[in-house]
């Protein structure tokens, strides 16, 4: 297996101004995929993401930077970078959704990359290639959910 990016395509039935909303914005984002978010979705803004059971000390937090937002085409952030760091290619992960109509929907071609140019040693990198691609095959069809039933109740 290469570990190099993880790459899924999905059809929502909702707009792609709806689906950039929803990947964007920390309200949405906790409905499908952190328990917590607080996030700047501009160009250069930063936030933070945790996971964890409600009433409980989050038992994963991770610090994101936004490196572009283009609605409702486009959006693309860091993540997973040492603290104090400024995220680059060499230090992080690249998330990016890219959103086009498709019939009364949209197209969304998720990616998710830059687990080789970590350097993390092989078994590292396994393990952090195989997580995040079962974390995103939980996460992203509770995206599809979501936006679901956000068009049902509009």
């Amino acid at each position: 297996m290469e570990y190099g990016t993880i790459e899924r395509e999905i059809h929502i039935e909702a707009t792609p101004e709806v689906v950039y909303e929803v990947i964007s914005t920390p309200e949405h984002l906790r409905e499908w995929w952190p328990d917590e978010a607080e996030l700047d979705p501009t160009p250069g803004g930063t936030g933070v993401v945790s996971f964890g059971k409600p009433g409980e000390p989050p038992a994963h937090v991770e610090e994101l930077t936004v490196v572009e937002a283009d609605p409702p085409r486009r959006f693309a952030f860091r993540w997973v970078y040492d603290d104090g760091v400024t995220p680059a290619a060499d230090n992080s992960l690249l998330v990016t959704f890219e959103l086009s109509p498709s019939g009364d929907g949209t197209l969304l071609r998720f990616t998710e990359s830059g687990f080789r140019e970590r350097g993390w040693e092989v078994a590292v990198l396994e393990e952090a290639y195989r997580d995040h691609a079962t974390g995103w095959d939980h996460f992203l069809p509770r995206l599809v959910t979501y936006a679901d039933r956000l068009v049902s109740q509009s």
